[in-house]
Order: structure tokens, then sequence, then C-alpha cells
């Protein structure tokens, strides 16, 4: 049994990973809201401050289509500041505390929230099991017994629409465990949803929200890429795609109600730009730790590891964006995870939930901490800043 990490440890631990990022040379660049202008602002970090860039373009979604951004980033000298990247990240931890304080949030904005789904194999065979118990926990792990003893882990090096993948998939239609889990997972064509609308996404130091009809969920601890109108990818941070694993064991046309609530997707708390030090095949070596923290001392660690990812991201990029399919605003994607946790919190056999409370950290070497709070989403904060607000807060600032 433990206490969960307090705040102030939390936004100290958090301040000296980003510090020691900067001294690599990581650009990082999020939003920041401002209470002395009711509004947000793209912010970049240097030195140690947070500076505003809302004077070279006023949104994430605009910054990221300049040409040569890491060399704007890089040069440009006058910039205001806003705060100290200690303030803000204290600020982001006790945002309830002191309402004219500015704090993080999502570093996205009017991008479409992409995600791709089934892109690992342990996540994989955790949907199939999903489907097969009907959303049932109490059945889950009968069925995750029948399946690791029909196949084990035979398909963690099938490449996705290959020949060999396809005859995998006529060996389990024989055996009556065929999915479409696994048609997506080991077919030609990935799947890719949409997460949350333009706007909605939570970011550092945030509740997320669990619908209060779900008593089977988990967090997703992800990377996200940023991907500009043109489909390049510019950068990338750290996501937890919230799910309710028994909406979506009921019926995968449930996918909608399970993924989009209130709160439910969290990024942050940056967007490292891809520069000469920093790269798309850093993102691909890189592990993702996941740790949760339960008011009741339960505690859960686990890890997703880019390296075992089944697509590459970018044939997932190429299967959002392009002939077929623009975003003119850009778009996050969610990569992926094999997380998904089996820990008995409870009653053997039953698997992992959320409780209230819950802190959920998903954090890697290369990315700041993502940190957030488990709520109902009908208990958080309501979501009420949307595009509209955004450009008349914009044009009243005379920023557009």
């Amino acid at each position: 049994m433990h206490s969960p990490e307090t705040l102030d440890n939390i936004s100290q631990r958090v301040t000296t990973q980003i510090v020691d990022l900067q001294a690599e040379g990581a650009l990082l660049i999020g939003r920041v809201w401002l209470p002395s202008v009711n509004g947000p602002s793209p912010v970049i970090i240097k030195n140690n401050n947070v500076y505003d860039l809302s004077h070279i373009a006023p949104t994430t979604s605009s910054l990221l289509e300049l040409d040569d951004l890491a060399s704007i980033l890089k040069n440009t000298l006058e910039l205001p500041v806003i705060a100290s990247l200690q303030a803000i990240i204290s600020n982001s931890l006790h945002r309830h505390q002191d309402g004219n304080a500015p704090y993080l949030l999502a570093p996205c904005d009017l991008q479409a929230v992409k995600a791709s789904g089934v892109t690992f194999v342990a996540s994989m065979l955790e949907r199939v099991i999903e489907e097969r118990s009907a959303g049932d926990l109490n059945q889950a792990e009968f069925f995750r017994n029948e399946l690791n003893a029909i196949i084990g882990d035979d398909l963690s090096k099938i490449h996705p629409g290959s020949e060999e993948s396809q005859q995998i998939k006529r060996v389990l239609q024989e055996k009556g465990v065929w999915s479409q889990y696994l048609e997506v997972g080991i077919g030609p064509d990935a799947e890719i949803f949409s997460k949350a609308q333009p706007m909605s996404s939570v970011g550092f130091g945030a509740q997320v929200g669990i619908h209060p009809i779900s008593n089977w969920n988990n967090p997703e601890p992800e990377i996200v890429l940023a991907v500009n109108s043109a489909g390049k990818i510019v950068g990338a941070s750290l996501g937890n795609d919230v799910n309710l694993r028994d909406v979506e064991g009921r019926s995968a046309l449930l996918l909608g109600k399970a993924k989009d609530n209130n709160g439910s997707c969290s990024i942050g708390p940056f967007i490292r730009i891809f520069d000469g030090e920093f790269s798309l095949e850093d993102i691909k070596q890189t592990d993702i730790h996941l740790n949760i923290q339960g008011e009741d001392g339960f505690e859960l660690d686990g890890l997703s590891s880019m390296s075992k990812i089944s697509r590459s991201p970018e044939s997932l990029v190429a299967q959002t964006i392009g002939p077929n399919h623009q975003y003119p605003d850009g778009l996050m994607l969610f990569l992926g995870t094999m997380f998904a946790p089996a820990k008995d919190r409870g009653e053997s056999g039953k698997g992992f939930t959320h409780h209230l409370g819950d802190q959920v950290s998903v954090s890697s070497k290369c990315l700041p901490s993502l940190i957030n709070w488990v709520n109902h989403s009908d208990k958080i904060p309501r979501w009420e800043f949307g595009t509209w607000q955004l450009m008349k807060n914009l044009a009243h600032r005379k920023l557009l």
C-alpha cells in the first residue's frame, strides 16, 4: 500500500524532466490558457520559460503548417514571456486553486483527433477477448485462457496484409475464433477512427472522463503524431486514449460511445518538434511507460514498446491522410498501444478497471510526462470552448 505522489513532487519531477530535455535541444511547443485574455495561445519552452507564439501563429494548427518550422522556432528571439516553466507546470496541477493563473491545455486545437486501433498484438488479443466475452468482465479470464491456448503469441511476427497473415486468418477461421479485431490487426487495412472532436482534448493536469455506465475501463498510453495538412509528420506527443472495455466489448458499433466522451482524450503536455536532433526514428524505438496510482493504495505499471508495433507509423499516417481523405487543419494521430491491463484489482480473475481518483501517468524518455486524474465524464469540467469561441477570441485579440 502507498500514498499517491503529491502535486508538489509531480511538479518538481516533470519540470526537471523538461529542463533535461531542453538541455538536449528539444523543441517543445504547446498551448496555454491565458485568463488575462480569456483564451489560449500557442507557446514554446525556452530557457526554462514559457513564451507566447500567438503573433507568429494564432493556433498550433497553423504553426505546424509553417515551412522549416524547427528553424523558425530555434531562431525566433523576441517573444513575450507568459511565465516560468515551473510556474506553468505547478499552475496546471493546481489550476482550480487560482483562477487567474495560466495553465497548460492539450497542445492541439483545430486538428482532427484520430486514432489507430489494434496495432499491437497484445492489445489486439485483448480486443478479441472483449468481443468474445461481450463486455462481461466475469467472462474475460475464461476467454483469455481459451484464446492463448489456441494461438499463444503466434501473431507477434506477422506482417499485416501479407500472405502469411492470410494463412493465419484461414486457420483461425477454421477454429472459430476469427474476429473483426483480428481483421484490422493482421489484415491489409488499418483501423483508423475519430477519437475526439477538434478542441475537445484535455491536457496535462486535467481530469480524464469515464462514462458512468462503465464498469470495465482502462487507460491506453500512446504516442500521438502531429501531422500537418500536407501529411507531413512534424512532431510527437504522448496521449491517453481512455477506453470503456465493456461498452466496446458489447459491440464494435458502440466504438463512439466507448471512446468519445467528455475528457476521454488526453494529449500533452507538449509536442516535440522533429529536427536534426530528434526524428520519427527516435519515436519508433521509444518505450512508453504507464503508472496508475489509486487512492485505495493500488498501483499498476505497464510498458508499451514502439519497436513492437505491427504497422509502421508512416503507413498509419498514409492510411489516414492522402488523396482520398484530406485534413485542412492537420491531425493528431494516436498510434495504438500494446498495453491492456489484466492485473487483478480486487476479486481474482476480474482484471483491472479504473477507480475514481486514479492518478494516471504516461511517460517516455524522449517526451515530457502526461499526468491526469480519473473522474466520471459528467463530473469533470464541461467542454464549452469550441472552434467558434476560439475564432471570436482570436478576432477580439486581433490575431486573425
